[in-house]
């Protein structure tokens, strides 16, 4: 309880008769140490809220799978990764396939570099710093440098790319949700072969078109709320 109030400013019988509302509820548990933790039914409010997130979303990733025939997918900027939410895939017999709910690295993901591009250098740095750019593959950024040069490209075209830097053979080009209530990524992958280069200049288009409507649908229903 000292760091909760060290953390919110709030004063300790305050804090005391929140987590013991919490507790009841099983949003927070306490240990045998008497120190809180996090309980059973977050994970239920999480579950719920990820499966409505992506209902909403599957519409417009429908859309880019009818119009580019490739995997379409919804991430999130889950703390130091990115989550994958939601997903249509290709009905191609060869495709990409993530699970929804894998967290994957920032650097090496189309979707990790779209978000990495919605923040300044400094928290981007700070991110980093955390987690080292791992090589996932021989394609893979490892130098912060480079990085940096590449979410400055980011920033510049209005969208990112994974030209098999977190698994060879896949291609992956992704742009971010603008005014979504949480940062989020929309992104089309595929086998290289068929995710061209002249695809991805269709693909980009596409992908700024269904990220605004959906921006401006999940903007509208947070209003609402």
């Amino acid at each position: 309880m000292s760091q909760i109030a060290a953390v919110s400013g709030l004063p300790l019988p305050t804090i005391h008769r929140l987590l013991r509302t919490m507790v009841n509820l099983a949003y927070v548990r306490q240990l045998p140490s008497r120190r809180y933790a996090l309980g059973p039914r977050l994970i239920r409010l999480g579950e719920g809220a990820s499966g409505r997130l992506g209902s909403w979303a599957r519409p417009f990733l429908t859309g880019l799978v009818e119009e580019l025939g490739e995997t379409a997918n919804l991430s999130m900027l889950d703390g130091d990764r990115a989550v994958y939410v939601a997903q249509v895939p290709s009905r191609h017999a060869m495709r990409m396939f993530t699970e929804v709910g894998r967290r994957v690295h920032l650097h090496c993901t189309g979707v990790g570099k779209a978000l990495l591009a919605q923040q300044d250098d400094a928290q981007i740095m700070e991110r980093l710093r955390r987690t080292g750019l791992p090589a996932q593959t021989p394609r893979t950024i490892t130098e912060f440098d480079d990085l940096l040069a590449e979410i400055a490209a980011v920033r510049a075209q209005g969208f990112a790319v994974d030209d098999g830097e977190q698994e060879i053979g896949v291609h992956c080009v992704a742009v971010a949700v603008a005014n979504a209530p949480s940062a989020m990524a929309i992104s089309v992958s595929g086998p290289t072969t068929r995710l061209t280069s002249e695809v991805v200049a269709r693909a980009v288009p596409l992908l700024w078109t269904a990220a605004t409507d959906l921006g401006a649908d999940l903007l509208a229903a947070d209003a609402t709320t």
